[in-house]
C-alpha cells in the first residue's frame, strides 16, 4: 500500500479530533462564554464519574474474553515502558539544558505521560473506517480498537497516578513538610458567607475538601460535609477526628485514592464481565437478560469522547492566550525538548521495542494490536498533567503553553508516525 494512502488514513481522524478541539476552544473564548471554566468543571465531573467508566466497561465487557486478555498481556508492560523511557528522556533533557527547577517536574511529566484516553478512542477506531485502512473489516476492527483503547485508558490512569504524579511531586520538591505548610497557610484566611467556608483561590484544594480528578485537566472539588473547626464537647472524639483528617491528607493516602479512579473500576468491571462466562452471557448478546444495561452503558459511553474533546479544546485556550505575549515564563527550548521527546525519541524507541518483540515471538500476529502498541509511543502529553499543576498551584500557565504547541504540532507529526506505524504493522 502506498505511503500517501496510509498518511491520509492516519491524518483524517486526527483532523476530525482537532476540529472538535477547535470548536471547544472557540466556545470557551471569553467573548463567546459558552464553555466557561465553571462549565468545564461541571462537564468534567460527568465525564469523569459517569461517561468514561461507562465507555471502558462497555467496550471491555463486549470485546474481551479470557483468551483475548491472555493475548494482550504485553500491553501493560508496553505502556509502563512508555512512561519510564519518557521520564528518563525528560530527566536527561533537564540535565543538559539547565531547565529551571520549577519547570523540571513539568518537563518530566509531559515527556513521560501520553494521552492514552481521548487520542486512542478517536484515532484508532476512525482509522479502521478510512478507505485506506489496512486492518480488514471495519466493524470488527472498530470494536477491537475500542477495546484496546479502553484497556489503555485504564492502565494509563493507574500508572499516571502511581508513577508520574509522585515523580513530578518529588522533582518539584513538594515533600510532605511543604504540603503541611500549604495546608496551614490555606486554612488561616477564611471567611464565612451564607454558611459556606471559603479560602484563598488555589489554596482551597488543601483545606477541608475531597479531591476528585478528571482525565482532562480540571480539578473537581466537593466541600466536605464535616466542619472540624467547631468545638466538640468530647475532646477524645475531637482528637480522633483531627487525627483521621490528618491521615486522610497525607500524600500517600491522597495518591492511593487517586490511583483507583472511576475508569480503573470500569476496567475491572468490564474485564470481569467479559472474562467470566456466566456474567458475559447475562450482559452481552442479543438474548442476554441484561442487554438493556449494556445498551445504557453504550449510550453513556458514546458521549465520553466528544465531551472530553470539547473540554480539551477549552483547556487549551489558556495556552493560546499565553502565546499572544512573549514567553517570559517558559523557555522555547523547554517546548522544543518536550516535542522532540514525544514526537521523535519515544516513537523511535517504540519501533525498536515492538519490532524486537515481534522478532522474538513475544507478540501474537495481529497488525491492529501492533499498531496500537506503536501509537502509544507517539501521543501528545496527557491532559492530566494540568491536574497536577492545578493541584500544586504553580506552573499552570507554562503547562498550558506546552500543551498548546504540542497539540498544534500533533496535526502534522502524529499522522506521519501513524502512517509509518501502519506500514510497519501490515
Amino acid at each position: 500500500m502506498k505511503i500517501i494512502e496510509l498518511f491520509i488514513a492516519a491524518w483524517i481522524p486526527v483532523l476530525k479530533m482537532l476540529i472538535v478541539t477547535g470548536v471547544g476552544s472557540f466556545i470557551a473564548l471569553p467573548s463567546i462564554g459558552v464553555l466557561t471554566e465553571e462549565a468545564r468543571k461541571n462537564i468534567n465531573a460527568v465525564v469523569y464519574f459517569v461517561l468514561n467508566p461507562s465507555l471502558v466497561t462497555n467496550n471491555l465487557s463486549s470485546t474481551f474474553t479470557l483468551k483475548s486478555v491472555a493475548s494482550t498481556w504485553f500491553m501493560p508492560i508496553n505502556i509502563l515502558l512508555t512512561f519510564i523511557i519518557g521520564s528518563a528522556f525528560g530527566w536527561i533533557f533537564n540535565k543538559i539544558s539547565n531547565v529551571p527547577s520549577n519547570l523540571r517536574g513539568l518537563i518530566i511529566g509531559c515527556c513521560a505521560s501520553g494521552n492514552l484516553g481521548v487520542m486512542l478512542h478517536i484515532v484508532i477506531p476512525a482509522t479502521c473506517k478510512e478507505s485506506g485502512r489496512p486492518f480488514g473489516n471495519p466493524d470488527s476492527c472498530t470494536s477491537q480498537a475500542l477495546a484496546y483503547a479502553s484497556l489503555s485508558m485504564g492502565i494509563g490512569d493507574m500508572i499516571f497516578w502511581s508513577y508520574v504524579y509522585n515523580a513530578v511531586r518529588l522533582s518539584m520538591g513538594f515533600e510532605e513538610e511543604k504540603m503541611k505548610i500549604i495546608q496551614q497557610e490555606s486554612s488561616s484566611p477564611m471567611s464565612i458567607e451564607e454558611g459556606t467556608t471559603t479560602t484563598r483561590e488555589n489554596d482551597s484544594v488543601w483545606f477541608d475538601t475531597k479531591d476528585s480528578f478528571s482525565t482532562n485537566g480540571e480539578i473537581i472539588q466537593e466541600t466536605s460535609g464535616t466542619n472540624f473547626s467547631e468545638p466538640s464537647t468530647n475532646s477524645k472524639v475531637q482528637s480522633l477526628m483531627k487525627m483521621t483528617k490528618s491521615l486522610s491528607e497525607r500524600p500517600a493516602v491522597i495518591a492511593l485514592r487517586r490511583l483507583f479512579t472511576p475508569s480503573i473500576f470500569g476496567a475491572i468491571i468490564g474485564l470481569t464481565f467479559g472474562v467470566v462466562s456466566p456474567f458475559r452471557r447475562a450482559l452481552v448478546g442479543e438474548n442476554a437478560p441484561l442487554r438493556s444495561l449494556q445498551g445504557a452503558l453504550s449510550l453513556l459511553g458514546d458521549g465520553a469522547v466528544p465531551a472530553t474533546t470539547l473540554i480539551m479544546g477549552g483547556n487549551l485556550v489558556k495556552g493560546m492566550s499565553k502565546t499572544t505575549s512573549p514567553l517570559s515564563n517558559i523557555k522555547i527550548s523547554a517546548i522544543v525538548g518536550v516535542v522532540i521527546v514525544r514526537f521523535l525519541l519515544l516513537p523511535l524507541t517504540g519501533v525498536c521495542i515492538i519490532k524486537g518483540a515481534i522478532h522474538f515471538g513475544i507478540l501474537h500476529p495481529d497488525p491492529l494490536y501492533h499498531f496500537v502498541l506503536l501509537v502509544q509511543y507517539a501521543l501528545p502529553p496527557a491532559m492530566n498533567m494540568g491536574v497536577i499543576y492545578q493541584l500544586f498551584g504553580v506552573g499552570e500557565s507554562e503547562c498550558s503553553v506546552i500543551f498548546f504547541w504540542a497539540y498544534a504540532l500533533t496535526l502534522l507529526l502524529f499522522p506521519l508516525w501513524s502512517a509509518f506505524f501502519m506500514w510497519l504493522a501490515i
